[in-house]
């Protein structure tokens, strides 16, 4: 079922990665989560718009857990464990999605018209891409990101370690792919000028995949 998108703590959470984790808290803790959600919204309106609403769903439920954990006893450590593994758990349907899109021969091209027509749909105020459509070989697709929605939120409240957790999300979805390396060499919440995007296209499998990551 399609989550109705409305700037509600409710509908936010329900569209969230955090949506199996939250049914399992204390009526006390999802009480309180959606409590400073409604704060957050409040401070956080000028993004609300209709193409950041999947955005504002990851970001404002991640600080809303991220500080009503540590409110009620879980130590820092403790609560990203539990925040981060939960978000990259959900990854998983994602990461086995486009490892099997990787398999098509045509994959790479298709990658180029879908990315970015998605990436557009998905964005509104906040953010700013660079594209090399034109300019890329058949057997690679590059872009940047030059202005990104989670370092604004993030930035802005100190919080880039959950930045990081973020960005750490396309190492788990591109890392890996069949015939395929996902090249990153850094990202805007972990101080770089911009986020890089690098698909490089092999004739075989072998050996490819990983390559240089930032740590988070």
């Amino acid at each position: 079922m399609t989550a109705v998108k409305k700037y509600t703590p409710e509908c936010l959470v329900n569209a969230s990665r955090y949506r199996k984790l939250f049914s399992t808290l204390p009526e006390e803790v999802r009480r309180d989560v959606y409590s400073r959600m409604r704060e957050l919204l409040v401070e956080e309106q000028r993004w609300c718009d209709r193409g950041n609403w999947l955005h504002i769903a990851q970001i404002l439920t991640t600080v809303a857990l991220y500080e009503t954990l540590q409110k009620h006893g879980k130590s820092e450590p403790e609560t990203f464990r539990i925040v981060s593994e939960a978000m990259w758990a959900e990854l998983e349907p994602r990461k086995r999605f486009f490892r099997k899109m990787a398999r098509l021969p045509f994959c790479l091209s298709l990658m180029k018209k879908v990315l970015p027509m998605g990436f557009r749909k998905g964005s509104g105020a906040g953010w700013k891409y660079v594209w090399h459509l034109d300019s890329d070989p058949k057997d690679r697709f590059h872009f940047e990101c030059h202005e990104c929605l989670y370092l604004h939120i993030f930035g802005e409240r100190n919080l880039m370690k959950l930045g990081a957790m973020f960005c750490h999300s396309d190492v788990i979805a591109f890392g890996m792919l069949p015939y395929t390396d996902f090249r990153r060499t850094k990202t805007l919440c972990q101080g770089g000028d911009c986020c890089d995007f690098d698909f490089v296209r092999h004739k075989t499998d072998a050996g490819n995949g990983w390559e240089r990551f930032p740590s988070i």
